[in-house]
């Protein structure tokens, strides 16, 4: 298997790996303390050193679980990467749900960092824009809790173009810490956020992004062409929402053309999939989710794939089977 590869997290110093590990759906609902850890060392020994986690992720548990585990497995701190998300809250009330202001912002990162047993978070992230609340505020209250040590680096997830450019400018007049990254989803058809909107902020700001849900919630993993299996995500309590978009007859076409794809470079449709994101220069890390240490080992054969994407014919090849018609990256 290939080495791992390590990227600069926009424009910090930070270097992160192309593929890294993240939480959603599986810690909690899927996984306890142990299973986690059975995870995430596969992933750390397989040279991934960025974590990602939400405060929201199962009610919180999810950053127990992961605080639990990594102090079991003994990592010494600076050998990883961590991150958190923050925007929907776990105590309901009026100013503690679906918010960025100043005061859930500064309640949240002390329950955040409480949870996951540590001192500060290396990402922090607004989890979604707040319409309600003034841009300028959330701005200085995350500059304000990078300035505390509780946070090294701040950034976004799933904001518009025009409001992290907006965060950006507030930032610079003012002289506080500015958002350096990004979380968006990005995979085979979901592509315009990454590969058009984001485009000046790359070349204006040096935009650093993480992205989520490689594989579409599961779909190209091809596991859902004949239905959902009893034990996917699609069948779990609250994500019904899912069910549908997975089994979705035109989509699984799709990925029934993507196998042929993968079959012909002998490789796994994730492993083809994963690779494709991480391709994309702008792309500092793909997040990666597993449920199974055999899944993570086998996300990891992605990075046997990456250099073959050199090819443009290639490429045009995966654009046809997924019915893309967009520039390709």
């Amino acid at each position: 298997m290939a080495d791992m590869v390590y990227r600069r997290l926009g424009p910090t110093g930070l270097q992160v790996s192309v593929l890294s590990f993240g939480s959603w759906v599986s810690f909690g609902p899927q996984l306890d303390v142990g299973r986690a850890k059975d995870c995430l060392a596969a992933a750390y020994d397989g040279g991934m050193n960025f974590f990602d986690n939400a405060e929201s992720y199962a009610g919180g548990e999810s950053e127990r679980i992961m605080g639990n585990a990594i102090a079991e497995l003994g990592w010494p701190r600076h050998s990883y990467v961590i991150s958190t998300k923050v925007f929907w809250g776990i105590h309901g009330g009026v100013n503690m749900t679906n918010t960025l202001n100043r005061k859930y912002l500064l309640h949240s990162i002390e329950g955040s960092l409480d949870r996951l047993g540590l001192d500060f978070v290396d990402l922090l992230f607004c989890h979604r824009p707040d319409p309600n609340t003034p841009i300028e505020e959330t701005v200085w209250a995350m500059s304000d809790i990078v300035a505390s040590g509780q946070a090294t680096y701040w950034g976004t997830s799933e904001w518009s173009a025009d409001e992290i450019r907006a965060a950006i400018e507030i930032a610079e007049r003012h002289h506080l810490r500015r958002p350096v990254m990004e979380q968006p989803q990005y995979h085979l058809t979901h592509r315009n956020k990454v590969e058009q909107e984001y485009r000046r902020l790359y070349d204006d700001w040096g935009l650093g992004i993480t992205t989520w849900s490689p594989l579409a919630s599961g779909l190209w993993s091809g596991k859902y062409v004949d239905g959902a299996p009893a034990d996917s995500r699609a069948n779990l309590p609250g994500y019904e929402w899912l069910h549908d978009m997975l089994v979705d007859e035109g989509r699984n076409q799709k990925v029934k053309a993507l196998k042929v794809i993968a079959d012909e470079l002998g490789c796994t449709l994730p492993q083809l999939a994963l690779a494709w994101c991480a391709r994309n220069r702008h792309v500092s890390t793909v997040i990666t989710g597993a449920s199974r240490p055999e899944q993570v080992t086998d996300n990891l054969g992605a990075l046997d794939v990456l250099p073959k994407l050199d090819d443009r014919d290639l490429r045009q090849r995966i654009n046809e089977a997924v019915g893309w018609w967009g520039i390709d990256q």
